[in-house]
């Protein structure tokens, strides 16, 4: 910023502001190559309206856009502009700086007020306060965030108080009247003239002097309300001062910053799914939110310090931009895209981490991997293959049907994985498997320490760019990852594919309103006409074989045992909303193979890494790493093991980004060693079950 003083008596210029004059005030902000023309024609315009201004005795006589935008007039702070003042004299450092001379001004009652929309362009700031001040209450300043675009939001937290608390009620009221939120609490108003507020709780002032000062809890938004919020906002919500989980001692062995109280905010666009999710669990509280209203997310976001987006992988670039913008940390379960990954500069820049990829697969799979690399990289070890295999199962007791799985989500998205390509690389050869040969690349595999487990496992789309993301490209000869399920399940699903019941075209008999059965739609797939054939399992399997679409008359059996199972050979109208046979299967997939209230879900990661040591101890080490987790039923409600091993991981990148043990900034994803290593510490001593052992 420039200074300069302009006397207009004698037309000269000086740096000296004592004086007669007028002082200038110049900042550079514009483009350096901003056209002649156009300063010009700006400055044309203004000066049309310097001598107008100069002359003005009562500034009521401006035009009301000249009168809004003068800050001082003779020396005095316009009416518009009073809050400035107002709001120094409340300034949260002062205070901080003099904890016992601030008590002696605080209130006998006080309530956190948090407010938001447009308050200094629209000057509802000035209204706030006046209400506050009229009604003989009292303000402190806590948090002031102004927007930086006329779109843009502004953010205030005051600790308002009162000696009445019939005071303190009748400010809250006032204030409740200028917001005028709608039918869902503190829910913003989309209007720029509105105000939206927040009530917390009135606190009475402590006698005693160690309870003097209210502390501020420490914030956590998470963005979804699904089966992997809860665990995740259980785990945040248990961290305290007074009474802590056993694990959390683990977080604070080192260097770690002891946490206050942390409060959950669980978002969801239906209010009824977040009050499900945080039923039970203090500290948390459930919001009504839809991310496509950036008004609101700002709201929130604006109010914590960590966003937990559990949110589809599509939402995450529209959080990812608020938080920039409001310069908070965010944390995903999902894949670094490359929108997100194009944010990296400006999160450095906002002094924020991104921390993406902090689940299962991705999340976990990445911090065992890097720990058993880097510690064979530090041993001078060279990495010779790395397989990893993780799949999400039912436990060996709700395998129950043909196919051995089970779904605790739409089908669709795992169906059409299944016709994902894949590559990966195999003793220095580079495989590539077509989406259409994917469940027929389906191998065996067994685990020495898990014998009783039957499983295969299905080439997981590119292996090769976890080569270089792992430091392991140039000397890996083998580099694969897996989707691990129960043996056969490959087998079944290669045949049901190339019946054609995963076709995504809409077919004849589904168009115009037609509402075939069942059956029907299997017999023509099977190329049968005879309604009367094909009533019996073996008879389906012959015509599967016949037809060529297995090579095995057993595969051809299990495959029509599953056609049974999901109702695919019943006399039932298949439902209106099913367009394809893809439709058809998903909705039968949903409907038959979904978990019940009593069944378990498993989760298995399993890493075998080749190392090869060189020297005169020249050898080869083969190291694994392996997680077994079930799901679990507490107080009559079970959560999954899926939701534990995704919401969990998610959760703990919060707690190191709060407890300041993550201070890298910029798009991060759990594989340097200050995020895995404590990460997978807490883990451990969280309950999961990380098994390592070298051969």
């Amino acid at each position: 910023m420039f200074l300069l003083r302009y006397d207009p008596c004698n037309n000269s210029y000086s740096q000296d502001l004592e004086g007669s004059g007028l002082i200038c005030s110049s900042v550079d902000i514009l483009p350096t190559e901003f056209a002649k023309e156009a300063s010009q024609h700006f400055g044309d315009i203004l000066s049309e309206f310097v001598g107008y201004l100069a002359s003005t005795i009562d500034i009521k006589q401006l035009p009301s856009h000249l009168r809004r935008a003068c800050i001082a007039h003779r020396g005095v702070l316009t009416s518009l502009y009073e809050y400035i003042p107002r709001m120094l004299k409340s300034d949260t450092e002062e205070i901080s700086e003099n904890p016992e001379n601030s008590q002696s001004n605080k209130k006998k009652y006080n309530i956190l007020v948090s407010l938001s929309g447009h308050l200094f362009d629209k000057f509802l700031i000035n209204e706030a306060l006046d209400i506050i001040e009229a009604a003989g209450g009292s303000f402190h300043l806590v948090k002031c965030q102004v927007g930086q675009s006329s779109k843009a939001m502004s953010y205030s937290e005051l600790e308002v108080g009162a000696d009445d608390k019939a005071v303190l009620d009748q400010i809250i009221d006032s204030l409740t009247s200028i917001a005028k939120p709608n039918e869902n609490n503190g829910f913003l108003d989309n209007q720029t003239n509105k105000l939206s507020l927040i009530i917390g709780k009135v606190q009475e002032m402590e006698t005693e002097k160690e309870n003097r000062t209210t502390e501020r809890k420490t914030g956590v938004l998470i963005l979804g309300a699904g089966r992997v919020c809860q665990p995740a906002a259980k785990l945040l919500a248990s961290i305290g001062t007074n009474s802590s989980p056993q694990w959390y001692k683990t977080f604070l062995q080192d260097d770690s910053e002891e946490l206050n109280d942390v409060h959950v905010i669980v978002a969801s666009l239906y209010l009824k799914d977040a009050e499900e999710t945080i039923e039970g669990i203090p500290n948390a509280t459930a919001v009504q939110l839809d991310v496509q209203d950036h008004v609101s997310l700002f709201n929130y976001i604006s109010q914590v310090e960590v966003v937990i987006s559990l949110l589809p992988p599509s939402c995450h670039i529209i959080v990812a931009n608020a938080c920039l913008e409001l310069k908070r940390h965010l944390v995903t379960a999902s894949y670094v895209d490359n929108s997100v990954s194009m944010l990296d500069e400006k999160a450095k820049d906002a002094g924020i981490t991104i921390l993406g990829e902090m689940g299962l697969d991705p999340g976990i799979d990445h911090m065992m991997a890097m720990k058993m690399i880097n510690q064979a990289h530090v041993r001078k070890g060279k990495i010779r293959s790395f397989n990893s295999y993780c799949g999400g199962l039912p436990s060996p007791a709700a395998a129950n049907n043909p196919l051995a799985y089970k779904f605790s989500w739409n089908p669709a998205g795992a169906i059409r994985a299944g016709r994902n390509p894949a590559t990966y690389k195999s003793n220095g050869k580079i495989i590539h498997v077509d989406g259409e040969d994917l469940y027929d690349s389906a191998e065996r595999l067994r685990i020495p320490d898990l014998p009783a487990f039957a499983l295969e496992c299905l080439p997981n789309r590119n292996s090769l760019v976890y080569g270089d993301l792992y430091g392991i490209a140039n000397e890996a000869s083998t580099i694969f990852r897996g989707t691990l399920r129960y043996e056969g399940f490959g087998e079944i699903m290669g045949t049901l594919a190339r019946i054609g019941l995963f076709n995504t075209e809409h077919h004849p008999l589904l168009k115009d309103g037609k509402r075939p059965t069942f059956r029907a739609l299997l017999l023509e797939l099977l190329k049968i006409n005879d309604d009367g054939c094909l009533k019996r399992e073996e008879d389906i399997a012959e015509r599967i074989f016949r037809l060529g679409y297995c090579k095995e008359k057993l595969t051809a059996v299990k495959a029509a045992k599953t056609i049974i199972f999901l109702g695919l050979n019943e006399e039932t109208e298949v439902h209106v909303s099913c367009q394809s046979a893809f439709d058809v299967s998903c909705l039968r997939m949903e409907e038959r193979l979904a978990y019940s209230s009593t069944e378990q879900d498993m989760v298995l990661l399993h890493h075998e890494v080749e190392v090869d040591f060189p020297g005169d101890q020249q050898h080869t080490e083969k190291h694994i790493a392996t997680l077994l987790e079930f799901g679990k039923t507490e107080n009559g409600n079970t959560i999954t093991a899926m939701a534990l091993t995704v919401g969990i991981p998610a959760a703990i990148g919060a707690l190191l980004i709060l407890g300041n043990k993550i201070k890298t900034r910029g798009v991060l994803r759990p594989i340097l060693p200050e995020v895995y290593v404590p990460a997978l510490d807490i883990l451990q001593a969280y309950g999961f079950k990380l098994i390592e052992k070298t051969e």
